[in-house]
């Protein structure tokens, strides 16, 4: 997918780390929370690193994100969408990256930098400032 062409290998793992959360829990969309779920569960060392320094460990953000997505009905797979928010993400991230590979880490800074979605509400609650939000120029 053109969108996708300038993620590193680390961050292409990511993206397909999320579409299969995005199946574990049985739902049609990429979305916010299983792109965090996917941040938190390959073990980026920038991103565990980006998460301690803000006071956030990230075992205790993927127990409530695994949670939060809950599982949604069986269904036919026709394919997996990739939600708007999701987009926005990635636009963010290429934006903070102007040449370069998109990494893991940009990914989670334009998370927090965007603001919404399941799995920015999540971080907001673990993170008691809002020096990862500072990261990313919009």
């Amino acid at each position: 997918m053109p969108v996708f062409s300038r993620f590193s290998p680390g961050a292409k793992r990511v993206l397909r780390s999320a579409e299969q959360a995005c199946r574990n829990h049985n739902h049609y969309y990429v979305g916010v929370g299983h792109l965090l779920l996917a941040l938190l569960e390959e073990h980026d060392v920038v991103v565990e690193a980006r998460l301690r320094a803000s006071g956030t460990h990230a075992a205790d953000v993927l127990g409530d994100v695994r949670r939060a997505l809950g599982t949604g009905d069986d269904r036919l797979w026709d394919g997996i969408l990739i939600t708007p928010r999701v987009r926005s993400i990635v636009a963010l991230a290429e934006r903070a990256t102007p040449t370069g590979a998109i990494e893991p880490a940009h990914l989670l800074d334009a998370i927090v930098a965007e603001g919404g979605g399941l799995g920015a509400e999540i971080l907001a609650r673990f993170q008691g400032n809002t020096a990862m939000t500072r990261r990313v120029v919009g």
